[in-house]
């Protein structure tokens, strides 16, 4: 499995119902409110071999209420 973090904006209002969204597709391994330039940051794992900008674009942003979204591929975890 490969893990990755995007990080998501929301509409204003919005950040618990996309967080309540993401829950519910049991899509994510964990969610995280957070402050700054972004609302959420949620952890997803993808099976390897899996494109993750398809996953990302046909997954995740297709959402009500998200309005932008930044992916951080990782490498190794320490």
């Amino acid at each position: 499995m490969v893990p990755f973090f995007v990080q998501i904006k929301c509409e204003l209002g919005r950040a618990y119902d996309v967080a309540d969204a993401l829950a519910r597709a049991e899509i994510a391994s964990e969610i995280y409110s957070t402050a700054g330039n972004y609302d959420l940051l949620v952890k997803f794992y993808v099976e390897s071999g899996t494109d993750i900008g398809h996953f990302v674009n046909e997954k995740v942003q297709v959402i009500p209420g998200i309005k932008d979204t930044y992916t951080i591929i990782t490498f190794k975890a320490f």
